[in-house]
């Protein structure tokens, strides 16, 4: 899997363990589901200011969030699992002083809560999602299942 990090944010630092767990928790995702080496995927680290203007322009919601991801394979049936050998997956955005809140406010590391929300906007770029509960209870399942395989817990 080719993973391409940009981080246009000064407001937290992002350390190489933060870098690597960002590729480990994909890496993992991608392998599960079957994805081709080639596929590709941009991970992008922003402030708030910049995801709640992305919030704003994309989905009408004015307010900073966590992650959001944008898929380039959509549709009711992609080919994704088994796919295409080269296969442009997305972007996934996610503000990092949203997530330094979120690790102090759920008690856990910022590596961690970095590592969940790369993998819960790469589910997202894979078509899981959590409007229906049944539809979220699969994605929290496949969530905890890579987290717990790869050692990443809540401390």
């Amino acid at each position: 899997m080719n993973i391409w990090l940009e981080d246009e944010q000064d407001k937290v630092p992002v350390t190489p363990v933060i870098e690597a767990l960002i590729n480990t928790v994909l890496e993992e995702t991608a392998r599960r589901h079957e994805l081709s080496d080639e596929t590709e995927v941009s991970v992008t680290l922003v402030d708030d200011a910049r995801i709640q203007a992305i919030n704003r322009d994309y989905r009408g919601i004015d307010r900073p969030t966590d992650v959001i991801s944008f898929a380039l394979e959509e549709g009711d049936e992609p080919a994704i699992i088994g796919g295409p050998a080269e296969l442009l997956l997305g972007e996934i955005v996610i503000s990092m002083e949203t997530a330094l809140r979120q690790a102090d406010d759920y008690g856990h590391t910022l590596e961690r809560e970095v590592a969940f929300l790369a993998l819960h906007g790469m589910l997202h770029l894979l078509q899981y999602d959590h409007i229906t509960p049944e539809d979220e209870r699969v994605m929290l399942d496949k969530q905890a299942e890579i987290l717990t395989a790869l050692g990443i817990n809540r401390e």
